[in-house]
């Protein structure tokens, strides 16, 4: 069969469910955080309702109910501390007990109304703030509960409460107390939804940021499995004609005809590192996608792999000045990995391309990784690739399924557990840095 590319295969139920997962994680998360905002909320209320109680009692001399109210106010400041104790569980918060922290509230609200005037009192309003609070927190049916369930309880109030001695002398202005406190119900109301139903969509903005994050995560991920299906393909397409060459080169090096011209012996000689070369890449792609040529993963360590790995490349490559340092100290033990090693070597064949006079490859410890650097005296990274750094097909070389390079790189090393990043250097070139946590690299191969 021919490597074509391969169609993009339907949504598998494994997928699926990773996709749902990652929703309900998402929307776990912002639970958190709108817990915490109603926290927050409920302690203003505490507060506001202990001060207005003060004011209206003794201040004003109206006559209220006041060890009853400060009973209620007692238990919704022990129910803030429950849910302050069960956010810090850390186990994510579902929607339907956000619905519940919000009946609870408006329950509250409910029994402080009915002991002081019902609907005749002006902090009736406030049932808007937690209609509000619930459009925003809550999805389908909650939120027509929620309204449902404020419009019932405005019209029992209307029926059943506690007299108020609040005079309705609405045609004295500001000069009236109900018209006071309308005023104070409405600064309330336009205060908290301010402050309040800000933070909470912050909360849902970075929530929408997590899922776009995820979804551009997995189709990277579904775009590699592509290339991978392609690149394998082309791999066992290229495997005989190598093999039917590196046969005929054999054959020439042996023939009395050609053992005479030494350019020519050496040419052949050339042609078969060449093809040797070819062999072990197309050995790599096919290890790198779960199948093997016979190449069996070896032990050594880690100071050996690089040295190998710095080796190889310098005497596959036509390089006049190939510098290589290995500072890495202690040595550690661990399996060579032919997809580690190709994934340096793209860095450093990108690094010659922009730099074909010279290159410098560096291994050392960081902490418990080990970090490889190559550095080049191109051109540099122009702004616009560093801040895209990773993206597939950025590249500037101008050709046809350029950038993909890098892009498979950062993808192997956050496979890894670990990261690549790049700058251009102060004096001129490129810098490309690889950590890879050593346990991370030994547990890999080792599942070669």
């Amino acid at each position: 069969m021919s490597p074509t590319q391969p169609e993009t295969p339907p949504p598998t139920a494994a997928t699926l469910l990773q996709q749902r997962s990652t929703a309900r994680s998402a929307d776990a998360t912002a639970g958190v955080k709108n817990l915490q905002q109603l926290i927050q909320l409920r302690w203003t209320a505490v507060i506001g309702q202990v001060l207005t109680i003060e004011m209206a009692h003794y201040s004003l001399g109206l006559v209220l109910p006041v060890r009853e109210m400060l009973l209620v106010v007692g238990c919704l400041a022990l129910f803030n501390v429950v849910s302050l104790l069960r956010l810090r569980m850390g186990r994510p918060v579902r929607n339907v007990e956000l619905f519940l922290a919000l009946l609870i509230d408006v329950a509250v609200l409910t029994v402080q109304l009915y002991l002081s005037g019902g609907t005749s009192n002006p902090f009736v309003f406030l049932y808007l703030l937690q209609i509000t609070l619930g459009a925003v927190l809550l999805r389908g049916a909650y939120i027509w509960t929620i309204v449902a369930i404020t419009v019932a309880c405005f019209a029992a109030l209307a029926e059943y409460h506690l007299p108020l001695a609040l005079p309705q002398d609405l045609d004295q202005g500001l000069s009236s107390l109900y018209m006071l406190g309308l005023l104070v119900c409405f600064v309330l109301n336009a205060t908290l939804v301010m402050v309040f139903i800000t933070r909470i969509h912050r909360n849902l903005r970075e929530r929408d940021a997590r899922l776009a994050a995820a979804r551009r995560r997995r189709v990277e991920e579904e775009h590699i499995v592509r290339m991978g299906l392609l690149a394998s393909g082309a791999a066992h397409e290229l495997g005989t004609p190598l093999s039917t060459l590196a046969v005929i080169l054999g054959d020439w090096q042996h023939d009395k005809r050609l053992l005479g011209d030494a350019a020519l012996r050496e040419e052949i000689a050339e042609m078969q590192t060449q093809v040797q070369r070819c062999k072990s890449i197309v050995s790599g792609i096919l290890l790198s996608a779960g199948e093997t040529r016979g190449e069996a993963s070896t032990q050594t360590t880690v100071c050996t792999f690089v040295d190998a790995l710095a080796q190889e490349w310098r005497d596959t490559r036509s390089m006049p000045r190939f510098e290589y340092e290995n500072h890495f100290g202690a040595d550690t033990p661990m399996v060579s990995d032919t997809t580690l090693q190709q994934m340096v070597f793209n860095v450093l064949d990108n690094a010659r391309d922009a730099s074909p006079a010279w290159v410098r490859l560096s291994a050392a410890r960081q902490d418990d990784s080990l970090r490889i650097t190559v550095t080049d005296a191109g051109p540099g990274f122009s702004a616009d690739m560093l801040s895209r750094l990773g993206t597939p097909y950025q590249s500037t070389k101008n050709r046809p399924g350029g950038g993909l390079g890098l892009y498979l790189v950062l993808n192997v090393a956050r496979t890894l557990g670990g990261g690549v990043t790049a700058r251009n250097r102060a004096e001129g070139g490129a810098e490309v840095t690889i950590d890879l946590p050593l346990a991370a690299i030994a547990l890999r191969t080792q599942a070669h």
